[in-house]
């Protein structure tokens, strides 16, 4: 395995794998429904092909999203344009510092007219909500979206009130502003699905985000945009049992697990992927291999999910991040010492 010594700078991540081209679904099936989205969506975001598609594979497997960037890179502006390209409600929240976790859940609020409580829903009650900068509010807020995200309910008061199906969170972290910030434990990072990472763009496409602000480009005015719903739920759901079809050969459910295994016995690691990091790699492999046209999974969708589906659930030891070590570099020596079956 790589190492580097300290102070030295690791090279970037590699380009993630899950953003070739499938071959052209027939028109109208729930595959042409979702691959328009990406077309829909470059309506307000320049590149991020990547980042859009890992969002469509956490609608298929009804998983959550964590966009981590740093600022301006448009990650708000990715899942708002998400979210006014399906019909389906979405909510925003803010989070701040002051914000309770009432503000987020709902709570009780008491009617002077029938001197009875009554429960008034949080924004959390919708299918898309964009927990934008989540770590900006304290645990104790963070924490209120836990039982959200893993039961798809909100108990208050005893009482369990489930939520809208599809449900999908999507929140957004700044990865280099620590100051008044709260980092999520592992529990809460384990519930997202992916951890997509939202880069710097390309000369050419900050060229043409320049060109598109130059013609009066609102990012606010998304309908301005052009921007318009072109999938629902129920292509969502129709995307979904499809996804539930494609097949998993045994080796290659040995080779999901071995990946996963291999992360456990890593010096460079103190915490490996969780059984349910495995089921998410299985999971976010079928969903890929779907989009790209298959009805099978191959080693190569999971190599194509690793990073995404895994960097946000292993630890790195103390000692491993003074030598330089990412999560990255561990999950690229765990990719290339696990056996691959033929």
């Amino acid at each position: 395995m790589t190492t580097y010594t300290p102070g030295e700078q690791p090279p970037p991540p590699p380009p993630p794998a899950f953003v070739a081209q499938a071959p052209a679904p027939p028109e109208d099936s729930p595959r042409a429904r979702l691959a328009a989205l990406r077309e829909e969506v470059g309506k307000a975001v320049v590149g991020q092909e990547a980042a859009v598609t890992g969002l469509v594979i956490g609608l298929l497997c009804r998983g959550h999203v964590l966009l981590e960037g740093v600022p301006g890179v448009a990650k708000t502006l990715l899942v708002r344009s998400l979210a006014a390209s399906l019909d389906m409600d979405t909510k925003r929240v803010q989070f701040t510092p002051d914000l309770m976790p009432g503000d987020v859940t709902g709570s009780l609020v008491y009617d002077a007219r029938t001197a009875e409580f009554s429960f008034r829903e949080g924004p959390v009650f919708t299918n898309l909500l964009l927990a934008d900068e989540i770590n900006r509010t304290p645990p104790k807020t963070q924490a209120s979206l836990l039982e959200a995200m893993e039961e798809r309910q909100v108990s208050v008061d005893g009482e369990a009130r489930p939520l809208p199906d599809p449900f999908m969170v999507v929140a957004t972290q700044n990865p280099v502003e620590y100051e008044g910030t709260y980092p999520l434990p592992e529990a809460q990072l384990d519930r997202f699905l992916l951890k997509l990472l939202v880069p710097l763009p390309e000369r050419a496409e900050e060229i043409e985000v320049l060109q598109r602000h130059a013609r009066a480009f609102d990012p606010r005015d998304l309908a301005g945009a052009g921007l318009r719903a072109v999938a629902g739920t129920g292509d969502l759901a129709a995307a979904r049992a499809e996804v539930g079809r494609v097949q998993v050969a045994p080796e290659v459910l040995g080779y999901v697990v071995d990946v996963c295994r291999a992360t456990r016995t890593s010096p460079s690691l103190s915490l490996g992927v969780s059984p349910r990091g495995a089921t998410a790699l299985l999971a976010t492999s079928r969903a890929w291999a779907w989009l790209t046209g298959r009805d099978y999974v191959t080693p190569d969708d999971v190599k194509a999910l690793a990073h995404a589906t895994l960097r946000h659930r292993v630890q790195l030891r103390a000692e491993a991040e003074l030598e330089g070590v990412t999560a990255e570099t561990v999950l690229d020596g765990v990719l290339r010492a696990v056996p691959v079956p033929r």
